[in-house]
């Protein structure tokens, strides 16, 4: 399916299922919002590299105005529907303060991998460990999919973008185990290394080596 969409580029990578809350002070995304909620219509959230706009994105809908300020500016509550891709953008939309784009949505093949989750997130907990980090994903691990833990894996947005762009299920969560494994030994031994400086200058009790032995 291909069509319109009005757009709020965002230096961020948003998540098909992601929730997320929004303050709204520019006049262009004020009216985009107001339009939006008003005709029940959903807006496309394209992600921002380099300053440029980039091919992938996130439709999201409004589900809740939290609050209008004095000001016209909102906060809002949104939440992910469907990765798209930019076919054209349209800058001048006539009539409009905003922008928007061409867009079409790929075929998404989200069937649930629960072994291979159950191996990541078995990763993922360790991780959070090491950096004292309490996470609650709301929802048993059978349940879970990649989009619900990519967030909490310590990737760059460079690499969120990267598992935007892919379209299965397998071959994102191939890509969070292989993030994984690539940073655990780097936390695990900074975390050791840290012991060991935080230590350096305290009485220790050692055993002398034996040079009988």
């Amino acid at each position: 399916m291909i069509n319109f969409v009005p757009i709020f580029p965002l230096e961020i990578v948003v998540f098909p299922g992601e929730q997320l809350n929004l303050h709204i002070f520019e006049d262009r995304y004020k009216q985009l919002i107001k339009e939006c909620f008003a005709e029940k219509k959903s807006f496309g959230i394209p992600t921002v590299l380099s300053n440029k706009v980039a091919e992938m994105g996130t439709l999201v809908e409004i589900t809740e105005i939290v609050a209008v300020h004095d000001d016209g500016k909102m906060d809002i509550r949104t939440k992910g529907l469907a990765v798209f891709r930019v076919l054209e953008v349209i800058k001048n939309v006539p009539d409009k303060l905003y922008s928007g784009a061409i867009v079409d949505y790929p075929a998404n093949n989200d069937a649930k991998q629960v072994r291979m989750m159950q191996r990541i997130m078995n990763s993922l907990r360790e991780l959070h460990i090491l950096l004292n980090v309490d996470k609650d994903f709301k929802k048993p691990d059978e349940e879970l999919v990649s989009y619900d833990i990519a967030h909490h894996a310590g990737l760059s947005l460079d690499e969120e973008y990267e598992l935007l762009g892919l379209l299965r299920e397998d071959q994102r969560l191939e890509y969070l185990k292989r993030h994984l494994n690539k940073v655990l030994p780097i936390i695990a031994g900074a975390e050791q290394l840290r012991k060991r400086v935080k230590l350096n200058g305290h009485f220790k009790e050692l055993k002398g080596f034996n040079l009988d032995l």
